[in-house]
């Protein structure tokens, strides 16, 4: 008889962000994606197309309740020096009454590298919101 699966699955609550060694104690989501570059081909004979990677691009984003002005500090520093700003993001998942927590003991993934791509609000003002949210997108030179 098969085992029985996803009983007790991955709560994505369950986790913590650390932004270069830094409790994120305002985040509400983090997103971490890789995107392989594929190279594709095909040979004499073959019907079919080949494929292989040959590299990778890493995206990501971060929501936070704001909280702090952590990033328009970055802009004002990158403004004032020129010098790019990078980040190390790490994200840990660890719902330990989950199957996945049984089976692994949580999980955890580094960004090194990290440079944000996307828009960074320095004001957000606005009659129909109560709290401030910031989504910060940024692409990773690699992980750990």
């Amino acid at each position: 008889m098969a085992g029985r699966v996803n009983k007790s699955p991955l709560c994505a609550r369950e986790g913590k962000i650390y932004i270069d060694g830094t409790l994120v104690a305002d985040s509400c989501k983090f997103q971490l994606y890789v995107t392989p570059k594929v190279w594709e081909g095909k040979t004499l004979s073959e019907k079919g197309t080949n494929r292989r990677w040959i590299g990778y691009d890493i995206t990501g984003t971060l929501e936070q309740w704001k909280t702090t002005n952590l990033w328009k500090k970055k802009v004002l520093d990158y403004i004032k020096t020129g010098k790019t700003p990078e980040f190390k993001i790490q994200g840990i998942c660890e719902d330990k009454n989950s199957d996945y927590y049984d089976k692994n003991k949580g999980d955890s993934v580094t960004a090194i590298g990290c440079v944000i791509t996307g828009k960074i609000a320095l004001m957000d003002l606005d009659t129909d919101g109560d709290v401030v949210k910031d989504s910060i997108e940024f692409g990773a030179k690699d992980l750990a």
